[in-house]
């Protein structure tokens, strides 16, 4: 990973800003990006190496800047390796009491302005034969859980797209790695959208008690070495998974009887 160039989105906070903390000590050159530029700059101070750490900010929903940010980040090293597709919103509201406004920017966030971002990068990649897209989308992009049912819908549509996209480019030397993270100690929950688009202001008992960011993000980051296709990083809600898989029904029972508020 040393010498790599590394953009992160999402990168003020949460995952993104631990990732951001351990690669840069790695001496990865980082360009970090989000909508809050005084955010991005405390994380760049606080890095190990700030002076190997570049700001870029963006918003993933103003869809028409994607492509001029996208020149931008690959001239502030001349080039970039590994793409971290980490920026994203969730939801906590019941799907009769959402607007259907609030799934709107669930896609846009979380699905389109993801896409928007890879599609500009993957001719430099392809041009480069070499590149690495690695996009955090969540064990909810896996299965299903009350009150996220629009966070669920553009998580799964992530796994979808990028599975293609690996099968596309594999000849391009193009990888493709899908994060599955579930309860991580970071303000996810707080921010989330309640169903009048209104933020949730409040931690969940699951998020206070989850993985610690730190670890969650070194767990990433040997994903990313690995060039694994996915990885389920979490507790014991990681094994959703394989009962998904295998055991449909109970996982719906377990899922019922779980506190997910």
């Amino acid at each position: 990973m040393e010498d790599k160039v590394i953009w992160i989105t999402g990168a003020s906070s949460g995952i993104g800003e631990a990732l951001a903390y351990e690669l840069n000590k790695m001496g990865c050159k980082l360009i970090l990006s989000a909508r809050r530029t005084t955010a991005l700059n405390m994380v760049k101070n606080n890095c190990h190496f700030p002076e190997l750490t570049k700001i870029l900010s963006l918003d993933l929903t103003d869809f028409d800047t994607l492509e001029n940010v996208t020149a931008e980040a690959i001239s502030l090293f001349g080039k970039i390796d590994i793409l971290i597709n980490n920026g994203g919103l969730s939801q906590r509201s019941l799907i009769i009491d959402t607007s259907f406004e609030v799934y709107q920017q669930m896609v846009n966030v979380n699905y389109l302005g993801t896409i928007k971002l890879t599609k500009h990068l993957l001719p430099f990649f392809v041009q480069q034969q070499e590149g690495h897209f690695v996009t955090v989308t969540s064990l909810m992009g896996k299965f299903s859980s009350p009150y996220r049912s629009g966070y669920c819908g553009a998580k799964h549509a992530l796994h979808g797209f990028f599975d293609a996209l690996r099968m596309e480019h594999e000849k391009d030397n193009v990888s493709v790695t899908l994060i599955c993270p579930g309860f991580i100690q970071t303000n996810v929950a707080k921010n989330a959208l309640t169903g009048d688009g209104s933020a949730l202001q409040k931690e969940d008992e699951a998020t206070e008690n989850g993985m610690p960011v730190q670890r969650c993000a070194q767990q990433i980051i040997k994903a990313i070495h690995q060039k694994k296709y996915e990885a389920y990083i979490g507790g014991k809600e990681k094994y959703g998974i394989y009962l998904k898989r295998f055991f449909p029904k109970m996982l719906h029972k377990i899922v019922m009887k779980s506190k997910v508020r």
